[in-house]
């Protein structure tokens, strides 16, 4: 178990987080308060002490079923405002100053919502959380892979004709298998063209080929999980030398059955590999973690200590999409907290 005193030092330091997404994020509280408004037509339980059951994944493919059935639940503007803000507030609860959200407008539009309407939402919702609980959020629009060309064509529609404020970059998500990610290379170009960032997901479900056709045919920049590199050689080499982050979320892999075990878990091999990484949380409240609890995670399984912490913070500042200014900014905030004050001179 880790040592309370590095548990305190996690709870306080101020972090930015990269590969969240905004319904996987959402508190039991949230979401039972959305299935108590479409309660009858959805699935998931409307009583927030039923919720973790409901959270339990046989396999990948039954947690892609889950997270549609809470999707399901954002039906109108009202409830997609209230995921959003919530979502800010439990971050901003964790010292998370910066995230970068992932959002899947395509879901959405299908349900009903008109583009410029859904981005209007989304901004009003990530200004408010600015205003009340001091977070910066940023947005990743990802297409749902198992939807193929017909949902990535809309998803880029969206992100180059509306393009909201808070827009920095474009992802893919959903299952690996069976999902070439070539045929999204069009929509990536563009995106990228458009001076958005290439964070697709890769090599969570299925092995290093994977990783390495999102850099080849997508362009990536940094990579959801990746945590499969740990296979390739070539390829662990090629993410040091490049710089490409892998944004791993220890405790997902394990829940999805991605990783057997937290033991087995590859993130002690990717830093030894000189794989830069960051720590995330994924979709917390259905994996039963927070943010927090990952860095403790990672603590673990890395063997750090509050140096090291810090460190890993410090990687999630430099491997964002802030600008320069404000990596700066929250560096600086980071170093203020982990630099014990000077004592009093007599």
């Amino acid at each position: 178990m880790i040592d309370p005193d590095l548990t305190k030092f996690i709870a306080g330091l101020p972090k930015a987080e990269l590969h969240v997404h905004h319904v996987g994020a959402a508190s039991p509280q949230i979401v039972a308060e959305l299935a108590a408004r479409h309660e009858g037509s959805t699935p998931v339980p409307a009583d927030p002490s039923q919720l973790a059951s409901f959270f339990v994944f046989r396999d990948f493919a039954h947690f892609i079923e889950v997270y549609v059935a809470v999707m399901d639940l954002i039906r109108d503007p009202e409830d997609l405002w209230a995921l959003i803000h919530g979502v800010g507030r439990d971050l901003a609860g964790q010292r998370v100053r910066y995230a970068e959200l992932t959002i899947t407008p395509y879901l959405h539009l299908e349900k009903g919502f008109a583009p410029a309407q859904f981005c209007e939402v989304i901004e009003d919702a990530r200004r408010r959380v600015e205003t009340d609980f001091g977070t910066t959020l940023r947005w990743c629009f990802d297409i749902p892979g198992e939807f193929g060309v017909a949902a990535a064509e809309p998803t880029l529609s969206l992100a180059l004709g509306q393009r909201p404020d808070g827009l920095v970059s474009f992802g893919l998500g959903g299952p690996e298998a069976g999902v070439p990610r070539a045929q999204f290379a069009p929509h990536f170009a563009a995106a990228r063209a458009a001076g958005l960032r290439s964070v697709p997901h890769a090599g969570e479900t299925t092995g290093a080929e994977t990783v390495w056709e999102a850099i080849r045919e997508l362009g990536a920049e940094r990579i959801g999980h990746g945590v499969h590199s740990v296979e390739d050689p070539a390829l662990l080499e090629h993410l040091a030398e490049h710089g490409i982050t892998l944004e791993v979320c220890p405790t997902s892999n394990i829940r999805t059955g991605a990783i057997p075990s937290l033991a087995a878990h590859p993130l002690p091999e990717l830093v030894k590999a000189g794989v830069p990484v960051t720590i995330n949380s994924d979709d917390p409240p259905m994996f039963g973690t927070t943010l927090n609890q990952e860095y403790a995670v990672a603590a673990e399984l890395l063997g750090l200590d509050r140096d090291g912490i810090a460190d890993l913070a410090r990687s999630a500042v430099r491997a964002s999409f802030m600008s320069v200014e404000d990596k700066s900014a929250l560096l600086a905030e980071i170093d203020a907290y982990t630099t014990p004050p000077l004592p009093l001179r007599a």
